[in-house]
């Protein structure tokens, strides 16, 4: 049975745990991330890991600057921060490439950054290179967002769900955003799965207005 809301038709596409899943709409493809900053950056950085034949490298040197955006407030806070000059966040990012286990590229990449005063687009430079690698390996990336980490079941379970819907491999770009408040959305492809407890709400707060 499906649902609509003014001009837009919502289908059911699967069920997962508690979550009903609806797919409508459509969200950027990978042609539409390199047109944004991120993306032209991304673009420029997997174009030199391409050619270098260092794509993994560049993609786990990443994930580590990742992960360190979510362990390390003091390098949240840098890559944040408007009163860390480009010079001081040029000398930081070298000083921390030993740390984080950088590779070559990256911390080349990291010093342009810094050079352009871009560093505040690092997360979602990491985000759109992903996306990019993803496709040139025939990936489709799902963004998933949920108020809450998901264990590893979860995760397993979610993208088994995922790579048949899509019908070939899924990379998740997992994060937690509490402001859904709770159930999930996911970004794959040309669908948006949107079972979040927030557009429940607002869905009913819309109904009781009719």
């Amino acid at each position: 049975m499906g649902a609509s809301r003014g001009n837009l038709q919502l289908r059911p596409v699967f069920s997962w745990g508690l979550f009903r899943f609806w797919s409508f709409g459509r969200v950027e493809t990978s042609g539409g991330i390199r047109a944004s900053l991120a993306g032209r950056y991304a673009s420029a950085l997997f174009d030199l890991a391409r050619d270098e034949r260092q794509i993994d490298a560049v993609g786990r040197s990443l994930d580590a600057l990742d992960q360190a955006l979510l362990d390390s407030k003091d390098f949240a806070e840098l890559i944040a921060s408007p009163l860390v000059d480009r010079d001081q966040a040029g000398k930081a990012f070298a000083a921390l490439a030993p740390q984080f286990g950088l590779d070559p590229i990256t911390v080349k990449f990291l010093g342009v950054l810094a050079r352009n005063g871009r560093k505040r687009e690092l997360r979602s430079i990491i985000r759109a290179f992903r996306r990019i690698a993803a496709d040139h390996r025939g990936e489709v990336t799902a963004e998933v967002r949920t108020a809450h980490p998901l264990n590893d079941s979860q995760v397993t379970a979610l993208k088994q769900q995922l790579r048949a819907r899509a019908s070939r491999e899924v990379t998740l770009d997992l994060a937690v955003d509490p402001t859904i408040l709770g159930g999930i959305t996911v970004k794959l492809g040309s669908q948006m799965i949107d079972a979040s407890i927030r557009t429940k709400l607002n869905r009913l707060a819309s109904a009781m207005k009719g």
